[in-house]
């Protein structure tokens, strides 16, 4: 037995149709029919992405780094229009664009501060 790999990816989030907008609006994130009412899935290939309504006992607001240690990148061909848009917006930059292995690379902080790394290539 072994395991083959992620296959599912959510972040629990303090306002879910907020941050659920934000993505859509931002990314172009679009929603799936699939998925519980607390949730919202994200139609996204290969592994799923979702956003969820927090858990009893998490308070996003006690921790200084939503998701402190964990890197969650997603492809977007068109990252630098995507910054652009973010930056217009008065969304927080962490990392500047560059050009790396990734293509064009940023990493922003989200509605409830956790770091979303997007790049143009895989």
């Amino acid at each position: 037995m072994s395991v083959i790999g992620p296959d599912f990816i959510s972040l629990q989030v303090s306002n879910l149709e907020s941050s659920a907008e934000f993505y859509q609006n931002y990314l172009g994130l679009v929603r799936s029919q699939a998925g519980p009412p607390h949730a919202v899935v994200f139609d996204t290939k290969p592994i799923a992405f979702a956003l969820r309504d927090l858990l009893p006992g998490v308070e996003l607001s006690s921790v200084s780094q939503p998701g402190l240690g964990v890197a969650l990148w997603l492809q977007a061909p068109d990252a630098q229009e995507i910054h652009d848009k973010l930056v217009a917006a008065g969304v927080t930059i962490t990392s500047a664009p560059i050009d790396g292995p990734f293509g064009r690379t940023f990493t922003f902080a989200d509605p409830d501060g956790y770091l979303v790394t997007l790049h143009s290539k895989a």
